[in-house]
This record gives C-alpha cells, structure tokens and sequence, in this order.
C-alpha cells in the first residue's frame, strides 16, 4: 500500500544514480531492499531489523543483519541515502534516530522517513466519537503514549529531520484509506499489558471494529506522511 500511495516509487528522496552504500532501517521482510538492490545494482543494500524474518535468496548485493536500531549505531563508513518505513511503533527515541542518521550519512547523501499519523478521521464527516472504531483509536494513541510510543510520528518527521541537522527537507501527506488487517496482532499485546484489557476483551473491540470498517457508510482513513532531507555538504553549507 505504501508504494501505492507514492505512486509506484520505492523512494521519494532523489537517491543519486552512483550510490555505493544504502541502509534501510527496520527492513521487515526485506522486500523493499530487495526491489532496491535490483534497481542500485553497483550499491551495496544493507537491511536491519530484530527480527531475522528476510528471505536467504536474496539479489548479491544485498544482505542482512539482526540489530536493534535504537542502539548505538557502530558503522564505520557511510551512507549514501537511509531509509526509514514504518516504524512508529517500533521507535521509543525518535530524535535519536535522526540523529544516527545524520551522523551516519554522508555530507550530500539524504535520509528519508515514511510513517503514518494514525488518528482516524474521515473526510465527510461519517466518522464519529461513538464509533467503536474512533473509540478503539483514541485508546490505542493514548496507550502507546502512556507507554512512551509516538503512535503517529507522520506528524513530526520533519520537525525531527531539521532539529538533527538535515536541509533541503522536502515534506507531503496523502490520504491512507487502507486500515491494516490483523487489527488483533498489534492491539493484543499493548491493550492487554498497557490498558488493562483481558484478551477476550480485545477480540471483542476488534469484532465491532470490523464492523465499523465494512460499513459502507463509514469512511474511515488517515495520514501516511513522508519526509526527507540532505545533509549538507559541509557545516558551512546553507
């Protein structure tokens, strides 16, 4: 849904044709270094994440490594561009991820963040504050909050890339109208440990979300917003 939305672009930042080095952060299954390995074929893709879920048979120049990106990042050379995708609610320290980014790109090379401003609204009004939907997400902000997670980090992207260092920002917003299935997945563990719901209670909520989703009378969306910036070729640049 996310290249939908960018119409088709694996990027949006103007990744330089000579790019030698390419760090995607979070990389999930690794789909997206992949698809970008095959299009920087002379760059070298490096993906991480917690989790070792990517696939073996991957292009030659890329590879993967299990880390924890709000660790100390302890790379010795640069990039040349960083890419950073849904992460919010993976990230407890979002200024210090910028700033690794900062630090660990190279003077000229960009960094990019895509993420969501998960606040559901709906562009005509059909929306409301009794809906168990709207309900459900005015919890689940508040209790990623309460937790110390920015649950919509779309938000402040920008503000984040320009206290780090970063210019040339370029910034945008699009309408996400897709609600992520497997709603059980990502509410369980935070709803049952965070805002004292039983897990029969959460199967519950999710039931009458669903409802709320299908019903063609209800239009329910939110923001994806994506952010991306330079870092300058020298500290004197401006």
């Amino acid at each position: 849904m996310t290249e939908v939305s960018l119409g088709g672009k694996l990027n949006l930042a103007p990744i330089p044709k000579n790019a030698k080095r390419i760090l995607d952060v979070g990389t999930g299954t690794g789909i997206w270094a992949i698809e970008t390995g095959d299009k920087y074929p002379d760059a070298e893709i490096l993906g991480n994440d917690l989790s070792p879920i990517q696939p073996h048979w991957v292009p030659p120049n890329v590879r993967f490594e299990v880390d924890d990106v709000e660790d100390d990042w302890a790379y010795h050379q640069p990039f040349d561009y960083i890419h950073c995708r849904m992460m919010g609610n993976a990230i407890k320290d979002w200024p210090k991820l910028h700033r690794q980014c900062y630090e660990h790109v190279k003077p000229g090379g960009w960094a990019e963040f895509i993420d969501l401003d998960l606040t559901w609204t709906s562009p005509d009004g059909t929306l409301h504050e009794e809906h168990a939907g709207k309900k459900f997400n005015n919890v689940f902000i508040k209790t990623c909050r309460d937790a110390g997670i920015e649950a919509c980090p779309g938000l402040y992207l920008e503000g984040w890339m320009k206290d780090a260092g970063f210019q040339n920002k370029e910034v945008g917003a699009w309408n996400y109208l897709q609600i992520n299935e497997g709603l059980e997945a990502f509410t369980l563990a935070l709803f049952t440990r965070e805002a004292g719901f039983s897990a029969d209670e959460v199967k519950v909520i999710c039931a009458e979300i669903r409802k709320d989703i299908k019903d063609p009378k209800i239009h329910i969306m939110f923001h994806l917003h994506v952010a991306y910036g330079q870092k300058p070729e020298s500290p004197t640049s401006s």
